[in-house]
């Protein structure tokens, strides 16, 4: 029955952290409701917060990869291909001036 009510919840509640109140009241619902038992309920909001917390990583890591190939078919340059480039010009700027061109 615990398995059916995650499963329900999780579809419902996607990639959603749960703020402390809203776990509480969580908590609260599940006694109330389906009569589990305050450990039964503290461990199963745990595990959804645990899902929460690795679905919202995962969804950070496919922003940044979107991100990166979106500034790619842009033309844009990377922070680490723009310092690059800088230190060159700046190489290159000091040859000129020690040679007095």
């Amino acid at each position: 029955m615990i398995e059916l009510i995650e499963k329900s919840l999780l579809t419902a509640m996607g990639a959603v952290a749960l703020s402390q109140q809203k776990t509480e009241e969580l908590l609260q619902e599940l006694k109330q409701r389906f009569q589990v038992t305050e450990s039964e309920g503290k461990e199963f909001i745990n595990r959804l917060d645990q899902l929460a917390k690795e679905n919202q990583k995962k969804l950070e890591e496919m922003a940044q990869k979107e991100l990166l190939k979106s500034a790619d078919r842009l033309g844009l340059v990377s922070q680490t291909d723009f310092d690059k480039l800088s230190r060159k010009v700046a190489r290159l700027e000091k040859k000129l001036k020690e040679s007095g061109v």
